[in-house]
């Protein structure tokens, strides 16, 4: 896996848990030579993911809209910040230039993110791994939504098991790294 995407908040969360799981997650991806390819800000938890691999000499492609480069602060020190017109081109791309996909706490829009690319594999447009790091449970009713709607047989258990879920973000790089080989 040469990059991955990674979706996450524009704010930090109310939980300390959430930046030190990113934070370590990112130093397993740059130690195994992975770009970081995200939102392009520099606030919240994309802010965190991009400095931390930055301060670890590794290679951050930041992907923004124009529309948010205030609010979400461009982030001005990246190995490349690419502009783009709007969310949905924002998805493309970071879908474009990804191998791989890990969702981290979030709101609205990682959801949007982590759904669409979901979608995008169960249809084959790409057979790209998707991931979620679940940390201090964050997911916990998320992930019992999922399995709901398998028991309900609106998604088939083969589509819910390609999901790489973990709490630990160690094991979940092992787990993505796995799934691409």
């Amino acid at each position: 896996m040469k990059s991955v995407a990674i979706f996450c908040g524009a704010r930090y969360g109310r939980q300390e848990a959430y930046r030190q799981a990113a934070e370590i997650l990112v130093n397993k991806l740059v130690e195994r030579g992975v770009t970081i390819v995200y939102g392009g800000g520099n606030v919240g938890l994309m802010g965190a993911i991009a400095d931390r691999a930055l301060a670890c000499g590794g290679k951050v492609v930041g992907v923004i809209p124009h529309a948010l480069v205030e609010q979400e602060q461009a982030h001005n020190g990246l190995s490349e910040l690419i502009h783009v017109n709007d969310m949905h081109e924002r998805k493309q791309k970071m879908s474009e230039l990804a191998d791989g996909f890990i969702t981290l706490s979030g709101g609205a829009g990682s959801m949007d993110e982590l759904f669409q690319e979901i979608a995008h594999k169960q249809i084959g447009y790409h057979g790209k791994p998707c991931a979620i790091l679940n940390t201090a449970g964050y997911y916990d009713h998320l992930l019992a939504w999922l399995e709901n709607a398998v028991n309900e047989g609106f998604i088939t258990q083969y589509w819910y098991d390609q999901l790489v879920i973990e709490r630990s973000p160690v094991e979940l790089v092992d787990r993505l790294m796995e799934a691409i080989i």
